[in-house]
């Protein structure tokens, strides 16, 4: 480790030989196993600065990771410089006017857990492990977010350090443009150093898991009735087979079910009503559902490791007809089961409060979309991932019919070609003209990727 020429003295490069250096380029998905030639552990917004100029001096590809969550390995790079943004970790929370400034090294659960020791909540996704960059800049979706909105959603400004190293704040006064860009756009504009986000009212929650035995009435149940419900109720459904975990019976273990997880920020009698609809779809094989703080239901997941092989393939669509969920089932129930491979589908219900902010307000704009469907291979052998890949490929193409748009936080590494699917021409046209201000030489290039272009 050496320091950043100019930067804080806390800042460091971190280089191969490094005894750091092989723990800190690893990422979310062990896919992607990408050897930087340098790291750059930054420590204020100016340490980015400096990075930037160092990595246009040296010629370098510039990565940038927050959590480190890419399904893509958007968060390293094969011989570039990564700017690890890790050591932005403060968390501001201002109770009484309800708005936090956080860095962008912060994550999913550090956040919830400071905010909601005050009673309040930013509406993030799902997992504990994730950065606040990646999941803002590409939309967030999660258990709240038909009831509070998209995490973008609750953008109020953003730090952001441009290619040419200038520090600017994004909001709706000020670089309204770029504001609006990288809610949605992702990471194609800049580095983010910095959130400020509304928060929101959340107190005691009735929430968990449940399972229930796979079948294509019990998931067609379970679609309708999470659609039908009121905002105050999110549902996350996976399909697979029950891994060999903490919470599952043993004489459940690999049996093809639907693991929902699923939140009801409300009343808390009108919530067991909800989940007592769901219960009544089929005998649980699990059922941990109960009254809680929110932040418990990140500690529920655990035993979920945070380094993974992932395979996924993602798609919007309108809905899931019989024929598509009688080939998730299937799909699931017939792919070989092992105990430390996840095989499985998940299924998203949107609408609510992300259906009512207009299409063109943000560069998220599958605003009307009711479903999201993922399909997802995790935790093979690397030297495994062609069957794997092959089963995604498969149950995606026979679900093909049905799409209607894709979320660019659940798209591959091989997904550019579905820059179409993410962005609507009108909102592609713009974001590239947004591009062409702030990197017209195309420096922010390891992201599902916007390419510049010259206005008229």
């Amino acid at each position: 480790m050496r320091p950043l020429p100019g930067g804080s003295p806390v800042s460091d490069v971190v280089m191969p030989g490094d005894d750091v250096y092989d723990d800190l380029r690893r990422i979310y998905n062990s896919l992607h196993d990408q050897h930087p030639a340098l790291i750059v552990r930054v420590a204020e917004t100016s340490d980015v600065a400096r990075a930037l100029e160092l990595a246009r001096v040296a010629g370098h590809e510039v990565a940038v990771r927050g959590g480190g969550h890419s399904i893509a390995g958007h968060g390293s790079t094969e011989g570039g410089l990564l700017i690890d943004l890790a050591g932005l970790d403060h968390i501001d929370i201002d109770a009484r006017g309800q708005v936090a400034r956080v860095g962008a090294g912060v994550t999913a659960g550090r956040l919830t857990a400071a905010s909601c020791r005050q009673d309040l909540v930013v509406p993030l996704g799902d997992s504990p492990d994730v950065g606040v960059g990646g999941i803002t800049l590409g939309g967030g979706i999660g258990w709240l977010s038909r009831k509070l909105g998209l995490t973008l959603d609750s953008l109020e400004s953003a730090e952001v350090v441009t290619a040419d190293g200038r520090v600017v704040t994004a909001s709706e006064g000020d670089h309204s443009d770029l504001f609006w860009a990288i809610r949605g756009g992702g990471g194609n504009f800049g580095v983010v150093t910095e959130f400020r986000y509304r928060l929101h009212p959340i107190g005691a929650i009735v929430g968990g898991l449940l399972a229930l035995p796979a079948s294509t009435d019990v998931l067609l149940g379970i679609i309708e009735l999470a659609a039908a419900a009121p905002d105050e109720l999110g549902i996350i459904s996976l399909v697979t087979r029950l891994p060999p975990l903490g919470f599952v019976p043993p004489e459940a273990h690999g049996r093809p079910a639907v693991l929902i997880s699923l939140v009801w920020c409300g009343d808390q009698g009108e919530g067991d009503r909800q989940v007592d609809r769901f219960r009544a779809l089929a005998p649980p094989l699990v059922d941990l559902v109960q009254p809680r703080r929110y932040p418990e239901m990140y500690a529920m997941l655990a035993e979920v490791p945070t380094s993974i092989t992932n395979i996924t393939s993602s798609f919007l669509a309108d809905e899931l007809d019989e024929a598509a969920v009688d080939v998730i089932i299937r799909s699931v129930s017939d792919a070989a089961a092992r105990p430390d491979v996840l095989t499985g589908v998940e299924v998203r219900v949107l609408g609510g409060a992300i259906n009512r902010v207009s299409e063109t307000a943000t560069a998220f704009a599958h605003r009307r979309r009711n479903i999201i469907c993922s399909v997802v291979a995790a935790g093979f052998n690397r030297s495994e991932a062609r069957p794997h890949r092959l089963w995604v490929t498969s149950v995606t193409d026979q679900l093909g019919y049905l799409t209607k748009g894709a979320y660019v936080n659940f798209l591959d590494a091989a997904d550019q070609h579905r820059l179409e699917e993410v962005y609507p021409e009108q909102t592609r046209r713009r974001l590239a003209d947004v591009k062409m201000r702030y990197d017209p030489d195309n420096l922010f290039h390891r992201n599902l990727n916007i390419r510049p272009v010259v206005d008229g």
